[in-house]
């Protein structure tokens, strides 16, 4: 496949953030989005603060170190009181917040050499994988504000970042269940949003996803049930896998209803 700039596709990506929130009413802000209990406007406030972080970890590790430490352990709790910080911003304040980070922590990693780590959560991170953990995160609340609104996003080949990113956190899901990861290796035959042919993992693999690679994407994003989606498993822990994936570290959450949405 063509290679890919995570950071340029990073920075597409957030672009359609911004088309998602413009000219939303006041009321709008504040409607119910998918994610039980998170408004339109918590969603935003997520990301500004996800974007924060990672601002802060590229462009002064120090901080970031000192920022890590009063967040703790409790990832989920420092996320809502991350919210609390914006919950009285105006619509305008709020984009304007996000903007800013966004662009500076985009500008912090891309400063970042590729060779050199940028500290992270649980460990340091070359600038492109942050990069995709970013688009991860871009994707699954810019799909709950789509939802929201019943907008039919246009996906694009910058997924790669985010159908590669779920293969190398494959285990997030066990994890979170305190379960045991199989000893295997899957294989992951992935069609693009152009029709081209994504694949990771080894060709002769026993264990095998296969399906459109946006489902993929929604799915380990836990933005779609598996029951909505394309995708196919060929084996018994591929197809426990699929009821299990999650591209992101801690509780699982809720999730999405089987029929909730369709493909």
């Amino acid at each position: 496949m063509t290679q890919r700039n995570a950071i340029a596709d990073l920075t597409a990506e957030t672009a359609a953030i911004d088309e998602l929130v413009a000219g939303l009413a006041d009321a709008d802000w504040q409607r119910q989005t998918p994610a039980p209990k998170w408004t339109v406007a918590d969603q935003l406030a997520h990301l500004t603060f996800i974007f924060r972080l990672a601002g802060t970890a590229a462009a002064d590790p120090q901080r970031f170190a000192r920022l890590t430490a009063e967040v703790g352990k409790n990832f989920d709790e420092a996320v809502n009181n991350a919210l609390r910080d914006y919950q009285g911003d105006p619509p305008e304040v709020l984009v304007s917040r996000w903007r800013s980070e966004r662009d500076a922590a985009i500008k912090a990693l891309a400063a970042v050499p590729d060779d050199e780590l940028v500290p992270w959560l649980v460990r340091p991170l070359p600038p492109a994988v942050l990069a995709c953990a970013g688009l991860m995160e871009v994707f699954a609340h810019g799909q709950d504000i789509a939802d929201t609104f019943g907008v039919t996003l246009e996906r694009t080949d910058r997924l790669w970042h985010l159908a590669w990113f779920a293969t190398l956190t494959w285990d997030f899901g066990y994890q979170a269940r305190g379960l045991t990861p199989p000893d295997t290796q899957f294989r992951y035959e992935l069609v693009a949003p152009s029709g081209e042919l994504w694949t990771f993992g080894p060709d002769d693999a026993q264990q095998r996803i296969t399906g459109p690679a946006v489902d993929l994407c929604l799915v380990v994003t836990r933005r779609r049930h598996r029951a909505d989606s394309a995708l196919q498993a060929t084996g018994p822990d591929a197809d426990h896998w699929l009821d299990i994936a999650q591209a992101y570290r801690g509780p699982a959450g809720e999730g999405r209803r089987p029929g909730q949405f369709t493909t």
